[in-house]
């Protein structure tokens, strides 16, 4: 036997006005949800925009004259080249002219200082470790804020990690989607490192 209330409850079910208040309110909940929802995706949007034209990115890029590695006698480097390598003092070197410590030997005869000897004047150059000495200049600088200070929302997760100069010149000049036309083919196939604020000039097809 069903208890008077489960029967009271069976029978409202069955008529249609009761069907159509519990649809109706189903619906205005819906719509409210779906309303607050676009109304705080607007928000966010806007927001962001707000902080794209009004508010410089806080980036996190150190430079200094005065190097840390000078003084513990480690250097960082560039890693992965086969011939070259670029440590953070701004030497390029062979890579069999690199020393246990991570640095350049300074004695060696083809070791170079802050060395752009394959880039372009627009700062793009054919040889990596190239273009991680020549950025790492102290006369790049102000070139680096500048590109830091126009540098897209897309660019956060790229440069936001970086901690200093040397880390800056590395992201900088590894090939990116700046460097390529059409997802595919490099914007120039030659000068594809580039520290500099533009990406390579479109070469004809």
């Amino acid at each position: 036997m069903l208890p008077c209330g489960a029967v009271l409850w069976r029978r409202l079910l069955r008529k249609r006005w009761v069907l159509g208040v519990v649809f109706g309110l189903s619906l205005v909940y819906f719509l409210s949800s779906t309303f607050k929802q676009e109304e705080r995706m607007v928000r966010d949007r806007n927001l962001l925009q707000v902080q794209e034209h009004e508010q410089p990115i806080l980036w996190k890029v150190k430079f200094s004259s005065g190097n840390s590695s000078q003084l513990s006698n480690q250097c960082r480097n560039s890693v992965q080249g086969k011939l070259l390598i670029t440590d953070e003092l701004g030497y390029i070197c062979e890579r069999k002219d690199l020393q246990v410590n991570g640095c350049c030997n300074v004695n060696m005869a083809s070791t170079k200082l802050y060395s752009c000897e394959s880039c372009l004047p627009n700062g793009c150059c054919s040889i990596y470790e190239y273009c991680v000495s020549c950025c790492l200049q102290p006369s790049k600088q102000h070139l680096l804020e500048r590109f830091l200070n126009r540098a897209a929302i897309a660019f956060q997760n790229l440069f936001m990690a970086v901690e200093d100069h040397f880390e800056l010149c590395l992201a900088k000049c590894r090939t990116s989607s700046q460097s390529v036309q059409h997802e595919n083919t490099y914007r120039d196939p030659i000068a594809k490192y580039c520290y500099g604020e533009y990406p390579p000039e479109l070469l004809p097809v």
